[in-house]
């Protein structure tokens, strides 16, 4: 079994991943090939730079993939603010993922404190 497929925080970013393009789909026509595709892209990039950091040999290298995928998850979740503003998604959607997020972010957080001491 791959490295990253052990990890609970990727399992949970996968989930995570399905609620944010289920959120997008919410989003106007017009954002097509705007914010949803940037949200998507980013949110898609948490997961898969767990992945891409967990297949590398140093600690340094791993901890530089699970900072971009902290990353890409703040990214993610400025844009959901921002089109929380621009009413594409309700208060409630917005309330409904927050935790999710931080979540993620704390598990990543502590991932990378732990790989970079190892």
């Amino acid at each position: 079994m791959f490295a990253y497929k052990k990890l609970n925080v990727y399992h949970k970013s996968l989930a995570w991943v399905l609620k944010i393009y289920s959120l997008v789909k919410k989003f106007p026509e017009i954002e097509r090939f705007a914010l949803s595709s940037q949200v998507r892209r980013a949110a898609v990039s948490v997961p898969s730079n767990i992945a891409e950091g967990m297949s590398r040999s140093s600690a340094k290298e791993i901890s530089h993939f699970l900072e971009i995928s902290y990353g890409s998850l703040m990214e993610v979740q400025s844009q959901l603010e921002i089109a929380n503003l621009l009413k594409y998604i309700t208060n409630e959607d917005l309330k409904t993922i927050e935790p999710k997020t931080e979540e993620i972010a704390k598990m990543l957080s502590g991932l990378r404190k732990n790989k970079s001491s190892s």
